[in-house]
């Protein structure tokens, strides 16, 4: 977007002296230029980082919290008391989607959970914003002590501490949808390279591919002639994982499989186009990384149109120095902010 100089020198000015009195987390106002050439400005509410920030490092303090763990029950019991007073005001509820597994060291039993928080239940159309709540195991890339505690700040509370802010906007949206948040429990319990990962999102993906289908097969034995024109079964139209969204050093650029999904292409553009009407730069409309990650199995078993907001260019991925002084309530606030926006105004869901 172009200005003319004196233009750009009035805004600047505007921004330094917007900034002096807010916190680091609070965005300026966005001049944008309209068709005729009028510049406007529009005003958006901020998102509250700096509290996004505070659940983050609450969350690190329970400590490592891997599947079937301690730390991981103490978080769950958390987040249940968290969400629930919130969701109760959609109608919805807070539930555990409890699955079994193995211990990759072992193959001894091990049970796993997702919580699945669930906005207006009564609707069959529905997104599903998401992010994994384990920890690694270990800091397996560490390479002082790869045994060593592993907390897991961008890597696993990021998107948790980012979804419990936006429970607490939400029923204030007024949103035309149902919308569920879920957070998936094994994405990498994982002791070695080799060991399985994304176990919650694929067993999540299973559950939906599976009611779909048995949904659609009562639909048609029962009612074949109202079975088009009367939607029974809930659809999923978008998800979108929030997976290391709080590094300090934001730049979250378009995830290449989430881009070269014909269904998912319009739901990223969509978002990247939110991002640059706020203001927010940090969302770079270009694609970086192929990345194997939650929204893969949303995708490629449960048909859902899937979109990876993540920051891979974090250079204390899965050490030890994952901790929240890496993290940014402004990054937090500012990610916060686009997804926030994107629901009020996505048309990739339709009403009810």
């Amino acid at each position: 977007m172009h200005f003319r100089i004196l233009r750009q020198m009035s805004l600047l000015f505007f921004v330094f002296f917007v900034c002096v009195g807010c916190s680091d987390t609070h965005l300026p106002a966005v001049e944008q230029k309209e068709g005729d050439g009028v510049t406007k400005t529009a005003r958006y509410a901020p998102f509250d980082g700096e509290r996004a920030m505070r659940y983050l490092t609450n969350i690190c303090q329970i400590g490592p919290r891997s599947s079937c763990s301690e730390g991981m029950r103490r978080q769950q019991e958390s987040l249940i008391q968290h969400f629930t007073p919130l969701v109760e005001r959609t109608g919805g509820r807070v539930a555990i989607q409890s699955f079994g597994g193995k211990d990759p060291r072992d193959q001894s039993d091990c049970q796993f959970a997702n919580l699945v928080v669930e906005w207006y239940p009564e609707r069959l159309n529905r997104i599903l914003l998401c992010a994994h709540y384990d920890t690694l195991p270990y800091p397996m890339r560490d390479a002082v002590d790869p045994k060593g505690v592993f907390v897991g700040a961008n890597d696993g509370a990021s998107g948790v501490a980012l979804l419990m802010v936006l429970g607490e906007e939400l029923p204030s949206l007024n949103l035309p949808f149902g919308v569920d948040f879920v957070l998936f429990d094994a994405e990498e319990y994982r002791f070695g390279k080799d060991d399985p990962f994304c176990l919650g999102s694929t067993y999540f993906a299973q559950t939906v591919r599976d009611s779909q289908n048995r949904q659609r097969g009562a639909t048609s034995q029962t009612a074949p002639d109202l079975a088009a024109a009367t939607p029974t079964v809930v659809r999923y139209h978008a998800a979108v994982l929030l997976d290391m969204i709080a590094d300090a050093d934001l730049k979250i650029f378009q995830e290449h499989n989430s881009l070269s999904w014909r269904d998912t292409r319009p739901l990223v553009q969509e978002i990247w186009n939110v991002a640059g009407r706020v203001g927010v730069r940090e969302f770079v409309s270009r694609p970086k990384y192929w990345i194997e990650d939650d929204h893969l199995p949303l995708h490629e078993i449960a048909g859902i149109p899937a979109c990876d907001l993540i920051d891979f260019d974090y250079p204390v991925w899965h050490t030890r120095a994952d901790t929240p002084d890496q993290c940014s309530a402004k990054s937090l606030a500012k990610v916060g902010l686009v997804v926030r926006e994107w629901l009020k105004t996505t048309r990739c869901c339709p009403s009810r």
